[in-house]
């Protein structure tokens, strides 16, 4: 075969790379991320609607939160470990198998007419473990189905499909809802079959860590932790996000906006809720599209302080359209900071340690959204409404300001591809 001439070869400009969804393994893991996503914002609707109608407590509401928490937080880091031994495609296939007993064990308590409430916190305490194990798995898989440059553009696209996920599946559980919630059930049954088969049908695999990695069993499970306290740019990318979300959780607010301050009702209750996603899903679609080039480190700050700023406007606002383009607001620039850390704590975290720190990283995800919530209610308890509101939005500001300080390596940043563990 003839040999390309040098002066050919070096006029001719380098193939483009191709776009993310050229991998087929990655797009059989979006679309199962988004009908998965999907399936559970169903879910998460028929059960709270089923749970209120059994009780009537507003209480009863609150511990299905909870239910699913806690052994989330109690499997995370022994999940991590696992993620980093076993095939992480086995781990998410099985996750979503057992979510798909769970909807239909919900459909059978849901024929049998049960008037108990407490299958109902069996099953998603089941859920909730189910997830623990899921996420680090399904967060460290992802830099495997795509070459290391797209990486960030995949983060971007699974963040939107995930959104817009969110978006339509608390309407569309509600629509269904009606149908009878033996066939929600049994439509969540069906789409979690589907995902397992999909992600079953991903050829990446893997690679375990040695079976004979030194150190007791406790060292290995708590090493994620330690990698992270080490790690300087992956400790100030998650703390920054937990300390933001723990003090501007204006969204657990949002009933009593819609009832006594905007007046809307319900139904522009639902509206409220989705404007963050929905906001959230439009930027993770430019992201996918144009992802970040340059100054990195400045945008995710900036972001995080446009978050504040949003929650605050959103606090004193007493008009609907201003109200809704805060929440947009404080969506899009959320999705830049999760977009930002999940490629960095990815990217800066080697292949065997990816698991472990993806548990960490799920368990300051998981109570920056509860404890976010618990700390806006006793707030507003302590305030008021308006006041913690704003107080939350001014506390964002004060944490950007102190870890711009604390984190002068975080704020460097200029581009996600100079991102290496250790680096």
């Amino acid at each position: 075969m003839p040999k390309v001439p040098l002066m050919t070869a070096a006029i001719h400009s380098p193939a483009p790379a191709p776009n993310v969804f050229a991998h087929r393994d990655f797009r059989l893991y979006c679309g199962a991320l988004f009908i998965a996503t999907l399936a559970n914002q169903i879910l998460s609707v028929v059960v709270a609607w089923q749970v209120y109608d059994i009780t009537r407590s507003a209480l009863a509401l609150g511990y299905v939160g909870l239910v699913q928490f806690l052994p989330m937080a109690a499997c995370a880091f022994v999940a991590g470990d696992l993620a980093d031994r076993v095939d992480r495609r086995t781990i998410l296939t099985a996750s979503y198998f057992v979510q798909a007993a769970g909807a239909a064990l919900f459909a059978l308590v849901t024929l049998m007419g049960t008037g108990s409430i407490w299958p109902f916190y069996a099953i998603l305490g089941l859920f909730g473990a189910t997830r623990a194990f899921g996420q680090p798995a399904g967060q460290s898989f992802l830099p495997l189905l795509v070459v290391e440059d797209q990486f960030p553009e995949a983060v971007a696209w699974t963040a939107s499909a995930r959104q817009i996920a969110v978006i339509a599946g608390p309407a569309l559980g509600g629509g269904i809802y009606l149908l009878g919630p033996g066939i929600a059930y049994g439509i969540c049954l069906a789409a979690f079959l589907a995902v397992t088969a999909a992600i079953t049908a991903v050829g990446a695999r893997s690679q375990s860590m040695a079976l004979s990695e030194s150190g007791s069993t406790f060292q290995r499970v708590t090493a994620g932790i330690r990698y992270v306290r080490g790690e300087k740019l992956i400790l100030g990318a998650i703390s920054l996000d937990l300390f933001a979300v723990l003090l501007g959780g204006a969204t657990a607010l949002l009933p009593i906006y819609a009832r006594d301050i905007l007046r809307i009702g319900p139904a522009g209750l639902g509206l409220l809720r989705s404007t963050p996603a929905a906001g959230a899903a439009a930027t993770g679609l430019v992201l996918g599209r144009i992802p970040m080039r340059r100054r990195v480190g400045d945008i995710m700050f900036a972001c995080v302080a446009l978050f504040g700023l949003a929650t605050i406007v959103f606090g004193l606002s007493q008009n609907v359209a201003l109200s809704m383009t805060a929440l947009a607001i404080l969506g899009a620039s959320d999705m830049v900071s999760v977009y930002v850390r999940s490629t960095l704590v990815q990217l800066a975290t080697p292949d065997p340690m990816r698991g472990r720190v993806s548990a960490v990283n799920s368990i300051f995800i998981g109570a920056s959204n509860e404890l976010g919530e618990f700390e806006s209610g006793i707030t507003a308890q302590w305030f008021g409404t308006v006041p913690s509101v704003v107080i939350g939005g001014l506390g964002t500001l004060v944490v950007v300001g102190v870890f711009m300080r604390l984190f002068p390596q975080l704020r460097a940043i200029n581009r996600l591809s100079d991102i290496t563990p250790g680096g």
